[in-house]
């Protein structure tokens, strides 16, 4: 296996917490081995947080936001913090894409030049200092005065990061809560806590003010804990629907704010006028990003019944091109997936697929010439029903599911039928089709001709997909409060944050 590193030598603190801009000693010896799916080797070894270490982190960041300076800071003097934090993040990038690699097996091809995305997220939201209206004025319906409306920070913000991307969530969530002026506490997965130690590494170096960021790693019932918390203004989530479920019922328990990023089951409509081959090789392409554990992937393709046999075929076709191995290897085009529990799940699908009666195309096995590792190999299932398991259900694994329909407004409806709605895509040469088509899908984003997303914009779903936008313009709003102030006259300075 090449391009392995030592974790536990390149993180500085993986045996404390980061809790009031200090590494502490977790209240239990308890800890968290964390295995690289490629080897079945323990990678990392983390401090697992209990609920008096919960507790401490959330007191940290709630004293930092109602009486240390962040939040009383201008968006201005907060800007330079947002840049450094970028800066460093793409110094470190290199080191941050192998921790990714190591943890949950996305290709070395790709996660360093992601990892240094992440750097630019920050730089983003620090623009926004200027160029975004914290403070607008306002005309009172009575005629009378001044009316200010005034964006202020939600408060303290529980994120909670998720393992297949760590750092890029991280950044979408704790980079609009930090220009704003929230104190974040950062619940890291203990599957992959490797990038978010590294963040607080980054936030110490920055000067961040003590208890503006906190990071702890702790298992589910502990991380209920902090949603629980009434120290906790809002909660950001990216994860499992069943999971988001449970936290948007806790939070509305005491209306606690929360933005959930969750599941799907993502369609992609193929128009009778666009080429099969070419389809097929985009979706398979995209398919085995992250091994598919990718919550926006394109896993339901619709198809003309006329041209369901037709597709299939170059759909496995391609499918079974792709090479499966290490990936640090730069031949390899799909790596593992990133757990065994994971491997299991995904195989027990891929079983359910076969006894409810679709055709098995390619893939579906462990691949023969590894024999360690939680590899699987990239499957397509042919004439699937709607209603089976496959359809239904979020496998996050590289399992594509074709599906027939009648014609294209049968098309539309069976990309409908779900709980989800996180993201489609439309296939076919015709412009214009494709935009009456994406208006007709009940989905958070819709590409054309191929899986397309864009944090840049905005990133959510429709229905059991989610609540709320990350990223652009959208992702700050979840992190701020409106506030109404009626005056008599405007005030001489309206520029500061509060």
């Amino acid at each position: 296996m090449t391009g392995l590193i030592d974790a536990n030598e390149t993180l500085k603190h993986p045996g404390k917490l980061f809790i009031g801009g200090e590494w502490v000693e977790p209240s239990t010896r308890a800890r968290f081995d964390v295995v690289n799916p490629a080897t079945e080797d323990v990678f990392l070894t983390v401090a697992e947080a209990d609920a008096a270490d919960m507790s401490r982190a959330v007191d940290a960041a709630r004293a930092a936001f109602d009486r240390g300076p962040w939040p009383r800071m201008s968006h201005a003097e907060r800007a330079p913090y947002l840049q450094a934090i970028g800066a460093a993040i793409r110094e470190r990038s290199a080191e941050l894409g192998r921790i990714w690699t190591s943890e949950m097996g996305i290709l070395a091809a790709v996660s360093t030049h992601a990892s240094a995305g992440s750097g630019d997220v920050f730089d983003y939201y620090a623009g926004l200092a200027d160029n975004y209206e914290w403070v607008a004025q306002r005309r009172p319906s009575s005629g009378q005065g001044v009316g200010l409306l005034v964006r202020e920070p939600v408060g303290v913000v529980a994120a909670i990061i998720p393992w297949n991307s760590p750092l890029g969530l991280l950044a979408n969530k704790v980079a609009p809560a930090l220009i704003a002026g929230c104190t974040v506490v950062i619940k890291a997965s203990p599957e992959a806590p490797g990038a978010v130690y590294a963040f607080a590494e980054i936030a110490e170096a920055c000067g961040l003010p003590a208890g503006v960021v906190n990071v702890v790693t702790a298992d589910r019932e502990v991380s209920e804990l902090l949603v629980r918390n009434p120290g906790i203004d809002k909660v950001t989530f990216t994860g499992s629907t069943a999971a988001g479920r449970r936290i948007a019922s806790l939070c509305g328990e005491r209306i606690a704010r929360c933005t959930l990023e969750l599941g799907g089951k993502s369609a992609g409509v193929i128009l009778d006028d666009y080429d099969l081959a070419t389809a097929a090789q985009s979706i398979a392409q995209s398919a085995r990003l992250m091994t598919g554990q990718v919550c926006a992937s394109l896993t339901r393709i619709v198809v003309s019944r006329h041209r369901h046999d037709e597709f299939t075929e170059a759909l496995g076709a391609a499918m079974s091109a792709i090479r499966v191995g290490d990936p640090f290897d730069p031949e390899t085009q799909m790596g593992p997936l990133a757990m065994s529990r994971q491997r299991d799940k995904v195989e027990g699908l891929i079983a359910k697929g076969c006894e409810e009666g679709a055709v098995l195309v390619t893939g579906g096995r462990r691949p023969s010439h590894l024999d360690r590792g939680f590899f699987i190999e990239p499957t397509v299932f042919g004439n699937v029903d709607n209603d089976s398991t496959i359809a239904r259900e979020e496998i996050f694994g590289p399992v594509v599911s074709v599906i027939a329909a009648d014609d294209e407004a049968h098309a539309v409806d069976i990309a409908n039928d779900t709980i989800y709605g996180l993201n489609a895509s439309v296939f076919t040469d015709d412009i214009d089709r494709a935009w009456a088509v994406s208006r007709q899908l009940r989905s958070g984003t819709v590409g054309h001709n191929g899986f397309r997303t864009d944090f840049g914009i905005a990133f959510g779903g429709f229905k059991q997909s989610g609540m709320g936008r990350e990223g652009g313009l959208d992702g700050l709003q979840p992190y701020l409060e409106a506030k109404t102030v009626l005056m008599d006259s405007l005030p001489s300075n309206v520029s500061g944050a509060w």
